[in-house]
C-alpha cells in the first residue's frame, strides 16, 4: 500500500499550544501516535470553542460532527516537557463534510502533519445534514 503524504497548507488560522506530558509518552520515550491523535482533539475543541461552538452544536443548536477520517504523517519526535504548536486549518468544504488540516511544531522542526475529515450530523434526527450557515460564517471572521 502506498504512502499518504500530506503537504502543508498555505495558511492556518487556529493555533492552540500544549506541553508534552508524561502521559503521552510510549515505550520509546517520545510522544506516541495515540497521544498525538488526543492532541488533535484538544486543538480541535479549542478552535470550536474560539468560535463559540463545540462538536455537539456547530452554532445552529443541531448539529454537530463525525470524525470520518484520519491521517497523520509523522516528521519528528517529541519528548517530555517541549512545547508544541499546533496549527490548524479548516477548509474543502462539501454539502455536508468538510476537513482540518493540522501541523505539529516544535520551535522550527515540524513533528507530524494531519488531515481529519468531518461529517456534519444532527444526532437527534440521527441522519447527515448540511454544514450549519452560523459554522461556515464564524470561519469567515
Amino acid at each position: 500500500m502506498p504512502r499518504v503524504k500530506l503537504q502543508e497548507q498555505t495558511s492556518y488560522e487556529f493555533t492552540y499550544t500544549l506541553t508534552v506530558q508524561a502521559h503521552h509518552l510510549n515505550y520509546g520515550g517520545h510522544v506516541g501516535h495515540n497521544a498525538i491523535v488526543d492532541m488533535l482533539w484538544e486543538a480541535r475543541v479549542n478552535l470550536l470553542h474560539s468560535l463559540g461552538m463545540s462538536e455537539g452544536n456547530l452554532g445552529d443548536g443541531e448539529t454537530g460532527i463525525i470524525m470520518g477520517d484520519l491521517v497523520v504523517n509523522f516528521k519528528s519526535e517529541a519528548f517530555l516537557f517541549d512545547t508544541l504548536l499546533i496549527e490548524s486549518h479548516v477548509g474543502e468544504f462539501h454539502t455536508s463534510s468538510f476537513r482540518i488540516f493540522h501541523r505539529i511544531i516544535k520551535g522550527n522542526t515540524v513533528i507530524a502533519l494531519a488531515e481529519t475529515g468531518f461529517i456534519t450530523f444532527n444526532y437527534s434526527r440521527g441522519s447527515i445534514v448540511e454544514i450549519p450557515e452560523p459554522f461556515l460564517k464564524a470561519l469567515k471572521k
